[in-house]
């Protein structure tokens, strides 16, 4: 991980300790739509091959209890690179994420329909125009949640705590917010 890698990290979790206050969920944000638009029409983040193979291999590691097959662990955790390099997030908060939202269920569907991995709502599909797009698919799905959680945490100004908060659609509580923090810290970035 690079030197600037780490500190965005101990940036985010030092950020997420000074909380939140309630505010109430907002709908679509015309701004994370043209982002999303955007995002899904673009398209390698490992730029030293021993950086990728170092932390290829500690994160796959750490995946293997979720994700059983190795392939499927390595093409996973590339993605997660890739995507949250694009958007100059962490890959570990993005596994934070992931493990909280849906446990490394690539097919996971919740009670309110939210889909994949990173549980993405399927209306942005219709609001960003490609109702085509599938969020079942890891690509995108992780494209979309990277985007998403980019666009808020530079709508909340850095704020990790309130930017999962929106993200989860829970902004100003701290049980979603805080369980993506424990998993960061006690899982996915250990020294």
């Amino acid at each position: 991980m690079t030197r600037r890698a780490l500190t965005v990290v101990f940036a985010l979790v030092a950020a997420c300790l000074a909380g939140g206050t309630a505010v109430a969920q907002e709908t679509p944000d015309p701004e994370l739509r043209e982002a999303l638009r955007k995002a899904a029409s673009e398209s390698p983040s490992f730029t030293d091959r021993f950086d990728a193979e170092v932390w290829l291999t500690d994160m796959s590691r750490r995946l293997a209890r979720q994700v059983k097959d190795p392939q499927e662990r390595i093409q996973v955790l590339t993605l997660v690179h890739l995507e949250a390099s694009r958007v100059e997030l962490p890959p570990e908060l993005i596994l934070a994420v992931i493990e909280v939202e849906s446990n490394f269920d690539r097919y996971a569907v919740s009670v309110a329909g939210a889909l994949g991995l990173m549980q993405i709502m399927p209306f942005w599909l219709d609001e960003i125009g490609r109702p085509d797009d599938n969020l079942l698919h890891t690509d995108t799905n992780l494209r979309y949640g990277c985007t998403i959680l980019r666009f808020y945490l530079d709508k909340e100004n850095g704020d990790l705590r309130r930017a999962l908060g929106r993200y989860n659609g829970s902004l100003g509580k701290r049980k979603y917010p805080n369980k993506v923090i424990d998993k960061l810290s006690k899982k996915w970035f250990q020294a």
